[in-house]
């Protein structure tokens, strides 16, 4: 006679449902059977020197982008965005730019003090200019009904030059700072102005504005308004109390300027969906994202070169997350998780976060169904025994994140530098806003010291610098949490009193 066999499953795993018999041991995952030949190769073609540092907008930026919606197709992925002029779909969301050239030479006089282009300004947008008309002080430029807040109220500013403050009277980072800036001027020529000068006191040293901002400069094309008024701007040095003080004081100002070339440009987004496991569950999606540009070659850089090397590889920034990104395709196409995985290559983000705000003012999935935003983003790392995480005790997955990188030897340090506010200087900040909960997966550091600065933003930044051990492990363990989350049984939420907890509580109407 034979024995009955009883299976000794804990109670609490049927009571709470989450055993299951035909559930997969995680060693059995693809995540855990990934190669590092797979992922060295990624890397070496995303990083090199024929990519010519995959600059936004040109040859090397289009290549990436071609290699990613090939690997997509390859894994089966499907396409979402739509294809022009054809009723089929795409992996290319297309992301229209305009290219400004440098900050051209020029001259803003003010009675005696004659302020000349970079070094006390820089013009921010505009042709060639040459002005002399009265100027009005307009506070900080903007209006808010909700805040019965007018800055124009009882102003005439039709035929003028309009002065303004940088920011607004609440705090805000040095990139909100500058994204109220072309909101500031939209605005002021919407009400007949025919220039605005800016005080700019941001946070930033001004050289560094100078060297950020005086070079050829990419910006998203205005939305579908070819006819929207394009008014010269002027960031002005407002911390050099000589300048701010003869701007406020005159009735006139003299405005001159060679100007700022400017033409359009495209770059794009790469996307692809794998549908959900779960009957129910697959409605809902969570949202995984890595940047494929960088910087270029040469003085687009920015940093120092030579003859012998002058090309930005972008191995670490953002190569790396971009790795990860094709593992996470290739596992979960061939696993998918309980919930849909949209992944989204971001380009645009050492540009201003460009791509990832596109797609979220135009996303192919509606965003109230997307769960969660894993993002995956890096200077470098200077300790390969872990995983560093922004907003990883805000964002409410941080026992699949911890018990993701654990499977494959990692730990987890939370919000590094918080001096430096990295939460707010990557992609993930652009669905954080609308509400989703977006940490970033940024390989290990624990400061932004030498072993950080030596390749971040450097020629050295190559395949040839890369761990490949550590990219293996990064890639897995960032999959597998991708995973985890997207099998929870409830979403993931805000920290309560975040500062982006109401907008989840719009976006999902909660």
């Amino acid at each position: 006679m034979k024995k009955a066999i009883y299976l000794q499953i804990p109670l609490f795993l049927l009571l709470s449902g989450t055993y299951s018999l035909a559930q997969k041991k995680p060693q059995q995952l693809p995540e855990f059977q990934t190669k590092k030949t797979e992922t060295e190769a990624h890397m070496r073609f995303l990083a090199a020197d024929e990519l010519m540092g995959r600059r936004t907008g040109e040859m090397g930026n289009f290549v990436a982008a071609r290699y990613v919606a090939e690997q997509f197709r390859k894994l089966g992925l499907s396409p979402v965005a739509e294809n022009a002029g054809s009723n089929t779909a795409s992996y290319f969301q297309n992301v229209p730019f305009e290219k400004m050239g440098a900050s051209a030479a020029g001259e803003i006089i003010a009675d005696a003090e004659i302020m000349k282009a970079g070094e006390a300004w820089l013009l921010m947008n505009g042709g060639e200019t040459n002005l002399k008309a009265p100027i009005v002080y307009a506070s900080f430029g903007l209006e808010d009904a909700a805040k019965s807040w007018d800055d124009y109220k009882g102003l005439d500013v039709k035929g003028k030059i309009v002065l303004i403050e940088s920011g607004t009277p609440d705090p805000q980072t040095p990139s909100e700072i500058i994204a109220t800036s072309i909101e500031k001027r939209k605005l002021a020529a919407a009400k007949g102005a025919i220039a605005v000068i800016e005080l700019f006191n941001a946070p930033v040293p001004w050289n560094i504005v100078l060297r950020s901002f005086g070079g050829e400069k990419i910006s998203l094309a205005e939305s579908g308004n070819a006819a929207a008024p394009s008014i010269p701007h002027a960031w002005v040095n407002g911390k050099e109390a000589n300048y701010a003080r003869a701007l406020r004081a005159v009735k006139e100002v003299e405005f001159k300027t060679s100007g700022r070339k400017a033409r359009s440009i495209n770059s794009y987004n790469v996307a692809g969906l794998i549908q959900g496991s779960d009957p129910k569950l697959k409605d809902e999606y969570i949202l995984l994202t890595a940047h494929y540009d960088h910087v270029g070659v040469g003085k687009q850089g920015g940093q120092p070169y030579t003859a012998e090397d002058s090309i930005f590889n972008g191995a670490r920034d953002n190569a790396f997350g971009t790795v990860a990104l094709l593992t996470a395709a290739e596992a979960l196409s061939k696993n998918p998780p309980k919930r849909s995985v949209l992944i989204v290559a971001l380009t645009g983000e050492e540009v201003g976060l460009l791509g990832s705000k596109y797609y979220a003012a135009h996303p192919l999935l509606p965003l109230n169904k997307c769960i969660f935003n894993l993002n995956s983003d890096g200077a470098g790392y200077n300790d390969t025994t872990i995983v560093a995480v922004m907003g990883l005790d805000r964002t409410g997955a941080r026992i699949e994140i911890e018990t993701a990188s654990k499977a494959f030897g990692l730990g987890v340090f939370a919000d590094p530098s918080p001096e430096q506010g990295l939460f707010d200087r990557s992609d993930n900040v652009s669905f954080a806003k609308e509400g989703i909960p977006a940490p970033t997966f940024t390989p290990g550091f624990r400061e932004f010291n030498g072993d950080i600065m030596k390749n971040y933003h450097q020629v050295s930044d190559n395949p040839e610098t890369i761990n490949f051990n550590y990219l293996l492990k990064f890639s897995q363990a960032y999959t597998y949490a991708a995973r985890l989350i997207a099998d929870r049984k409830v979403a993931p939420q805000w920290t309560a009193g975040d500062k982006y907890e109401p907008a989840a509580k719009k976006l999902y109407g909660k």
